[in-house]
């Protein structure tokens, strides 16, 4: 095992702010961790989640400010269209762009230049967020511990990118998609999920040299060590849904540019130990394929190698491979205590006969994960804590009651490394 690291994102400390963030890097350093996986930094939806965001790019200033004044020369190619689509919201009630007046609709010049003074606000905002981030990166790089950011591979229909580069997605001429992201049915969701993001044209990307998504992830190499893409499949693949459908049953399988887009990406890491797929659910060997081709590390979820012929289960503690990233549990997962006082009896005896004597489901469950072959192994800070389901993050598929969990300090200082 190379190293441990832990999941939390910056809404789950005690507190949201620079400070709470550097105090709980002094935390990781001085548990031995070296790694910090964090939840995307961009703003959320109106129901808190990360993955839907209006913007690609910004980050959320209420995570963090700090006063400063960092170069943002480099972020200039998204910052601009940010700031006026922040400001122009502002002043129109937080209404999704597609219904504003037209000329701000359709981005005509003159409409726009009403709007550059109170973009200014908007800019510093990102600003404070950078001179922020910048003292976090430092000492955690300081202290040994590798930053890890999540990059959702879709964004919302209302989202600053679409509004500036309607061209790059599935929109029909009045702006509007007929089509939205999703995944088809499987053992999680009979009707499968709707996420309503919107879909790339990839022909328009391959158009324009890749530069979109060329300029995106080199946006989150200024941020982070390494960069985890999720739902990879969809470079693959994505699952297209009927937008007035109501699940996602209806859907298709279009292609996606695979090869091409990695090959274009790849090459703006340091190496491939600096991305991660997340290549989770029902995967066809194809993407794991097209995963291994580029010599990327997978993922891995103890919760889902209980079920099934061990041998065939490829999250299986015993067959987990040293290219892919070990974890109890994801953001989408129970904790993992919740997971075991759920589970069935066939796989609580699966799971027993892998205990040491004595040893608790939850201390077990991350010493198999520590004694994988993964590369790396990662655990959300709910079951280093040892908590129960009402400490979950997420639940798929729902809308209420997510990405509210927090911890304590109290917590965090009662905590002892296994």
């Amino acid at each position: 095992m190379q190293g441990k690291g832990v999941l939390c994102h910056l809404t789950s400390l005690p507190e949201v702010s620079l400070d709470g963030a550097l105090r709980f890097v002094e935390w990781l350093q001085h548990h031995g961790y070296s790694a910090w996986q964090m939840l995307p930094l961009t703003p959320p939806d109106e129901h808190g989640s990360p993955y839907a965001s209006p913007s690609a790019f910004a980050a959320w200033p209420e995570l963090m400010q700090s006063e400063g004044t960092p170069s943002m020369e480099d972020e200039e190619d998204w910052l601009e269209d940010w700031a006026l689509y922040a400001a122009i919201k502002e002043d129109h009630d937080h209404k999704p762009w597609f219904t504003w007046p037209l000329p701000l609709r359709n981005r005509e010049p003159s409409a726009l230049e009403a709007y550059r003074e109170a973009a200014q606000h908007h800019r510093r905002r990102q600003q404070r967020f950078m001179a922020a981030w910048n003292q976090l990166s430092t000492k955690a790089n300081e202290a040994g511990i590798s930053l890890i950011g999540d990059i959702p591979i879709f964004i919302a229909h209302d989202s600053a990118d679409v509004w500036a580069h309607r061209e790059l997605f599935q929109l029909n001429e009045n702006g509007w998609p007929e089509y939205v992201a999703g995944v088809p049915p499987d053992y999680f969701s009979k009707g499968g999920q709707k996420w309503g993001t919107v879909l790339y044209n990839w022909e328009a990307h391959r158009k324009e040299g890749w530069a979109w998504w060329t300029q995106r992830m080199q946006r989150m190499f200024r941020l982070f060590n390494v960069v985890r893409i999720d739902h990879f499949r969809g470079l693959h693949s994505n699952w297209a849904v009927p937008i007035d459908d109501e699940d996602a049953r209806g859907g298709f399988w279009q292609h996606g540019p695979g090869d091409e887009l990695l090959k274009v990406l790849l090459p703006l890491a340091q190496g491939t130990d600096e991305i991660l797929a997340e290549d989770l659910g029902i995967i066809p060997d194809e993407v794991i394929q097209l995963r291994q081709r580029h010599r990327l590390c997978g993922m891995a979820v103890l919760h889902f190698g209980f079920h099934g012929t061990p041998h065939q289960n490829p999250h299986h503690p015993h067959f987990i491979q040293n290219d892919q990233v070990v974890y109890t549990g994801t953001h989408d997962n129970n904790t993992t205590l919740g997971w075991w006082n759920e589970l069935d009896e066939e796989a609580k005896s699966s799971v027993q006969s892998l205990l040491e004597p004595g040893e608790e489901p939850v201390e077990g469950m991350i010493r198999l994960a520590c004694e994988s072959k993964a590369r790396l192994a990662i655990f959300p800070l709910q079951d280093l804590l040892a908590l129960d389901a009402s400490a979950r993050m997420n639940t798929p598929g729902t809308s209420d009651n997510n990405w509210l969990w927090q911890c304590t300090w109290t917590d965090l200082k009662a905590y002892k490394k296994a």
